[in-house]
């Protein structure tokens, strides 16, 4: 990977935690949540979203790929038809 994609994954992955941070803070104030607990609701929303999105994502990529697999040939070349 070249230096000037990391450049921009690094840029895309705090764009999207500083998205999830002032959401979370968001809502968190507009509940009414206010001092010093409106810091720790902070970080239980945003680092809890970002590990609940590390694990949905390779979850989701196991049961496309499961899916595939159920409904179609191991062969290449073959089609999945039903012979009647």
């Amino acid at each position: 990977m070249s230096e000037k994609m990391k450049k921009i994954i690094f840029t895309l992955i705090l764009a999207l935690i500083l998205a999830i941070t002032m959401v979370s803070l968001g809502i968190a104030y507009a509940g009414g949540v206010r001092g010093i607990g409106l810091l720790g609701v902070w970080f239980f929303l945003t680092f809890g979203i970002v590990i609940v999105l590390a694990q949905l994502i390779p979850a989701g990529i196991l049961l496309s790929s499961f899916i595939g697999t159920a409904f179609s040939s191991f062969r290449r070349g073959e089609m999945p038809i039903r012979a009647t």
